[in-house]
């Protein structure tokens, strides 16, 4: 009976996980007609819209524009940089942009329009250094989803991981944090020297190229540790990852502190991941009957 509940409750789980993923994912793809209401009329100096585009109109004033996915149509003033990274941008005539414009496709800029800065294509030449407040927040926006998508698969694709860090957070997080740093400090390491052979130049590139995804899934694996300390168990794994997640996301936001909180629990994250593979797997018990043998027969 309690092998039947537990097999109810995983897969309950497992279909909220699918049913916050395909929620995500329509978001993601919602249609741009949904957003250009939000993002129609620009009231702050740093304008950054995911999907929907943005129009700033006659006699208004803002910094720097970026849009993920949608067009951009300027009529007013935009005193930095205007950046599209799938969208048509529309310089109509009277408005100036102070900085550069960056876009995929070539702007359309009527006669009596002004650009002060250049005109480049996003794909050869992109620096996010330039786009400041504005760019800092488009990252975290994107790594936030990102994460949130990566952990929701992980917990979905492996139900054991959850148990397999509780069980790390409660007698093993020093042994964590050693492993976990001897392989965040390591791995790139071993990288650069296979490098210097001719054998191992592959692999050493090959290593190096997925070391964002290999410390992303650490910090993700970190935040799941995160939230088991804050949410204990039978609570569900899912609730325990978005909170330990939202923790994590709210530090990032702080500067220099944010990237330490990173570090720390990208390195935990790792040590965690590695303990768990040593440990030895549970034993299974399979209940037998034994059926007593048929009484003798007296003749």
């Amino acid at each position: 009976m309690r092998g039947t509940r537990a097999g109810i409750a995983g897969t309950r789980g497992r279909a909220w996980l699918v049913a916050i993923a395909g929620l995500l994912m329509s978001l993601a793809l919602a249609s741009p007609a949904a957003a250009q209401d939000e993002a129609t009329e620009p009231d702050d100096d740093e304008q950054v819209v995911l999907t929907g585009g943005i129009v700033v109109p006659e006699g208004e004033t803002v910094g720097t524009v970026v849009v993920f996915n949608g067009p951009v149509v300027i009529e007013g003033t935009v005193t930095e940089s205007v950046v599209v990274f799938n969208g048509r941008v529309f310089i109509r005539s009277g408005a100036e942009v102070g900085g550069d414009v960056s876009s995929q496709q070539d702007p359309e800029i009527e006669d009596g329009a002004r650009v002060r800065g250049s005109l480049q294509n996003i794909a050869n030449r992109f620096e996010w250094e330039n786009l400041g407040f504005a760019g800092r927040i488009a990252w975290w926006i994107g790594y936030s989803v990102s994460t949130l998508i990566l952990g929701l698969l992980l917990l979905l694709l492996a139900p054991r991981l959850d148990p397999a860090i509780v069980d790390v957070v409660r007698t093993r997080m020093g042994a964590g944090f050693g492993y976990g740093a001897a392989a965040f400090f390591l791995i790139p390491i071993v990288a650069v020297i296979l490098l210097v052979t001719i054998v191992g130049i592959p692999l050493g590139i090959f290593v190096l190229l997925g070391l964002a995804l290999i410390y992303t899934v650490g910090y993700i694996v970190g935040a799941l540790a995160l939230g088991r300390l804050l949410i204990k168990p039978p609570t569900s794994g899912l609730l325990a990852f978005l909170a330990g997640l939202g923790v994590l996301r709210l530090a990032a936001l702080i500067p220099v502190v944010g990237g330490l909180v990173w570090i720390v629990t990208a390195i935990f994250g790792l040590g965690a991941l590695v303990v768990a593979a040593r440990r030895p797997a549970a034993p299974v018990f399979v209940e037998t009957s034994t059926v007593p043998p048929p009484p003798a027969v007296v003749a």
